[in-house]
């Protein structure tokens, strides 16, 4: 079992970059794909991106395509989402997710374990 807590959200001006972080506790953080979700008043929680177990290959929403970034450093138990450009429909709460498998998934259903969300805004 992993338990997950982000941090580094905030209010920002378009344009604007932030750097996500998401530290997990547990000693087996790198048997878990990762990902961060996006979830927006009224609308349906969505992939933004995921990370594989090594953190070799990355996976990106074609909103986030270009514009952010997913990594991990296992030694640290921590994975982070380096977001630049950023635009006022990126404003949103953001979710660690973690699955124990190798494979990243994009459906939030197939994720076991969240962290508790931080708020990202990006003002215009």
């Amino acid at each position: 079992q992993v338990q997950l807590a982000e941090s580094g959200g905030g209010l920002v001006q378009a344009g604007g970059s932030l750097r996500l972080s998401c530290a997990a506790s547990g000693r087996t953080f790198n048997s878990y794909a990762m990902a961060w979700f996006r979830q927006a008043p009224g609308k349906e929680r969505e992939f933004v991106a995921g990370v594989s177990l090594s953190g070799d290959s990355t996976y990106y929403a074609d909103s986030a395509k270009g514009r952010f970034t997913i990594s991990r450093d296992n030694a640290k138990n921590t994975v982070y989402l380096q977001m630049n450009s950023l635009k006022p429909e990126d404003t949103a709460v953001y979710y660690c997710a973690g699955r124990p498998a190798s494979r990243v998934a994009y459906r939030p259903s197939e994720y076991a374990y969240w962290g508790q969300g931080t708020q990202v805004t990006v003002s215009s």
